[in-house]
């Protein structure tokens, strides 16, 4: 239902915002119908818009998305005053080949056993929707706007808002 519901240029574009965002939010719905949010270090986003993370086998989020797949990822980089909303679906693989591509030693400090570590897994998601907030000249260009704003009684112009996919 929701795949493929974001066009090419809408996946670059995507891609593009969260580039230098490391580390995003991902939020899952708990068996209670809770959102449970917690902090994950995106690995790659693939030419096909795929997020791609790292995540133990055993861990609740797994266990929430066996329940319901529907993933929310929030990126945000204050610096850049860039905040990016992605709705996808989560899929858990043990794909040897993309750990192996993905793999870094950094992660011995979660996954001792290294790439071959059995509760090593990834989670692949695929968005089907996104939404940015975006002020390309960054915090400086954004607080003049804002102070011209209260001054003039004009709204800022400077700010970017898209909605990518599905819904948009």
């Amino acid at each position: 239902m929701y795949a493929q519901s974001m066009q090419p240029a809408e996946y670059e574009k995507l891609k593009d915002k969260i580039k230098d965002i490391k580390i995003a939010m991902l939020t899952t719905i708990d068996s209670q119908g809770d959102l449970r949010s917690r902090p994950m270090a995106t690995q790659e986003m693939d030419e096909n818009g795929t997020l791609w993370f790292f995540t133990s086998d055993d861990s609740h989020k797994v266990e929430e998305l066996q329940q319901n797949n529907k993933v929310q990822i929030s990126y945000s980089d204050e610096d850049a005053v860039t905040y990016v909303s992605v709705s996808g679906i989560a899929e858990l693989t043990k794909d040897a080949q993309k750990i192996k591509e993905l793999w870094s030693d950094a992660f011995r400090a979660w996954f001792p056993g290294g790439k071959d570590d059995p509760r090593l897994a990834l989670l692949k998601i695929t968005p089907y929707k996104a939404e940015y907030w975006d002020s390309p000249g960054g915090k400086m260009q954004t607080l003049f706007e804002m102070i011209k704003g209260v001054l003039t009684g004009e709204p800022d112009k400077s700010s970017q808002h898209e909605k990518l996919g599905i819904g948009s």
